[in-house]
């Protein structure tokens, strides 16, 4: 049944049927924090360059011609929220993209901007 109230018409089938859909609050929270992260273009260089092949801090800054310090601090942030992953070779530390998802990620939004 369709409620009528001033210019707005409540289509009560369809709020239910998107309702029955919607992720709770702290999965939709998460969700704009994973996009978040992406929204830095250092991070999306980092993450371009992982798409590449694994990588040391160091290699990582002289690529991209900046601190390892910086490199360092997005490289946490990117961590934290699961996008990259580390291995110890010795002293040296490796870091890669996480999984797949990542890569997929990277790849529909490079095509999304490529339309």
């Amino acid at each position: 049944m369709e409620k009528e109230t001033g210019f707005i018409c409540a289509h009560e089938d369809v709020i239910k049927k998107v309702n029955k859909i919607m992720p709770d609050e702290e999965i939709l929270y998460d969700l704009a924090e994973l996009y978040r992260v992406f929204g830095d273009s250092t991070r999306i260089k980092i993450l371009y360059v992982l798409l590449g092949s694994e990588m040391c801090v160091y290699d990582i800054a002289q690529l991209l011609n900046m601190s390892m310090s910086a490199i360092s601090h997005q490289l946490r942030v990117l961590k934290q929220s699961r996008l990259v992953k580390f291995r110890r070779d010795g002293k040296t530390v490796f870091y890669s993209l996480a999984d797949d998802h990542v890569r997929t990620i990277i790849d529909q939004g490079m095509d999304h901007i490529g339309e």
